[in-house]
């Protein structure tokens, strides 16, 4: 079994849902079926993809069940998270209820677990926001910030009571701002033991800059978003 991620699906199946990609440049053209391919190509039934964010384009629920029923066709056991374009997202519990099943589990507040052999891995998150320090943050955007910090540490605090052997961290924003600096979501993410965080939302050759990648205090962080994967899942290595 393997764990791998992917971000920024942003699907658009949906009837009456017209949102074409490619205007985003290249790497964008007829990317679902591109991903298609190469995730058949790579992803197993028994492995775990990690979604980190912006599934699909849909405004209201019923707008993303085509989006939802494509993922859930593609081979592997999917961890969803939302991003800030998944507005149709309500309620994890309702989610879960309406379409969760064995391969597609819809997170928020709580922890994926997954086995590979004796090792228990818990897959902790949330959507994140943007940190202090970027230009233009606001006293609103710090309310946002403030809820995301508290519904990661559920999270995470529910894949330690777990006992879990590993947690990997998941974000949809990057975990700080644009100077790289140390931020609440940092912080967790180290004061939990996280080895790999893996988090989306950057596209463009410009805006990759600005995400933090590498080991920073002890964690690995991964953009995933699929552009940068150019369409590929890629294995969160353990």
């Amino acid at each position: 079994m393997k764990i791998l991620a992917i971000g920024d699906l942003h699907l658009s199946f949906g009837q009456g849902v017209e949102k074409p990609m490619d205007i985003f440049g290249e790497l964008w053209q007829d990317h679902a079926e591109r991903l298609k391919e190469q995730w058949l190509a790579s992803v197993k039934p028994e492995d775990v993809v990690i979604i980190c964010g912006d599934l699909s384009w849909g405004l209201k629920l019923a707008e993303a069940e085509a989006d939802f029923e494509w993922l859930r066709a593609l081979p592997g056991r999917k961890a969803v998270f939302k991003g800030n374009h998944d507005l149709w997202w309500q309620s994890a519990g309702k989610l879960n209820r309406l379409y969760g099943d064995e391969n597609l589990v819809f997170v928020q507040n709580t922890a994926f677990l997954a086995c590979m052999g004796e090792k228990k891995i818990a897959i902790c998150g949330t959507r994140g926001w943007l940190c202090p320090g970027e230009d233009m943050f606001s006293e609103a955007d710090r309310k946002i910030y403030e809820r995301e910090l508290g519904r990661l540490r559920l999270s995470l605090a529910e894949g330690k009571a777990a006992g879990a052997d590993e947690i990997i961290g998941v974000l949809h924003f990057p975990p700080t701002n644009d100077k790289l600096e140390r931020s609440g979501f940092t912080q967790l993410m180290s004061e939990y033991g996280v080895r790999t965080c893996v988090y989306g939302h950057l596209h463009g050759e410009e805006a990759f800059k600005k995400g933090l990648r590498g080991i920073y205090d002890n964690v690995r962080y991964e953009l995933v978003s699929l552009d940068y994967l150019r369409g590929c899942p890629k294995e969160v290595k353990l």
